[in-house]
């Protein structure tokens, strides 16, 4: 019967023990004499972020993927790089790249004026950018891939190219400095520049010459009986080749050549030059 009893006092224990764990209160447990012990059981410990002692903590806990992805950063808004109102070479050559795919028709001025706002709102809203008018960091990309870098001849086709450094040849004297890399015509007294203007030469079938040439006649409203063209203000200087306006060179631009000549399109600063030049003045024409 002793046997017995202990059993089942040993039964009574774990149960009581069981009910403890669960409470983590102080429980009384019987002996195998019967008599009651007490037992003192510590509840189950909690972490401070709420998992038991067996659950994983960390940034994955309740995920089978691990830690959560973190939400994509924004894009930054585009940049505001040219406006309405600015003047500059960035203007300039913006004008330029528009007028390569037929955005913008008029000269480049290197002005950010109306009809270059309109033509930037024409190029947005084609490839389906907001139509601000302004040339921001998109709009200047989208553009940049689309076209090649302008010309000197393209940026100013327009006119006012800088003039290249005058040839030595130059320096002294009554001189029409005619540079072909610039396509330029600086007159020059003394080293000293007094008007420039832009010119235009011939094609590579009827080329104009290098050299050093003289001016030998002046006249004013000539006309070639070899071409039957107008050569207002013609200066010649080497055989039928002369520095006069042209009327196509200012229609059309560096579009067209001469058969020879230096072509002017500024017929009032050649007008002027004309009455300054006189007979024996030198001419140099260089690359």
């Amino acid at each position: 019967m002793t046997g017995v009893v202990v059993g089942k006092g040993a039964i009574a224990v774990g149960a009581v023990v069981a009910v403890a764990l669960v409470g983590g209160c102080k429980a009384q447990a019987v002996d195998s004499d019967g008599k009651a012990q007490p037992v003192r059981i510590s509840p189950t410990k909690t972490k401070s972020d709420g998992t038991g002692p067996d659950e994983p903590s960390g940034p994955s806990k309740g995920t089978a993927e691990g830690p959560s992805e973190a939400a994509p950063t924004p894009e930054p808004a585009p940049k505001t790089l040219l406006a309405p109102g600015q003047r500059g070479d960035q203007v300039r050559e913006l004008q330029a790249r528009l007028r390569q795919i037929a955005w913008f028709f008029d000269n480049p001025s290197g002005t950010y004026g109306s009809s270059t706002t309109s033509a930037v709102k024409g190029f947005q809203g084609k490839r389906g950018l907001p139509r601000t008018g302004t040339t921001d960091t998109v709009t200047w990309q989208k553009l940049v891939g689309m076209t090649r870098e302008p010309t000197k001849y393209e940026l100013y086709s327009g006119g006012g190219i800088p003039a290249s450094k005058p040839d030595k040849r130059c320096m002294t004297g009554r001189v029409l400095c005619i540079s072909k890399e610039s396509r330029t015509l600086t007159w020059m007294i003394d080293g000293k520049a007094v008007s420039t203007m832009d010119v235009r030469f011939g094609s590579q079938y009827t080329p104009t010459r290098d050299g050093t040439f003289t001016v030998y006649w002046k006249s004013r409203h000539h006309v070639s009986t070899l071409y039957d063209t107008a050569m207002p203000y013609a200066m010649f200087f080497s055989g039928g080749q002369a520095v006069h306006y042209s009327s196509d060179f200012a229609a059309t631009g560096y579009n067209g050549a001469s058969h020879g000549c230096v072509n002017v399109r500024d017929e009032k600063k050649i007008a002027s030059l004309f009455s300054q030049v006189k007979n024996g003045d030198k001419v140099v024409v260089y690359k």
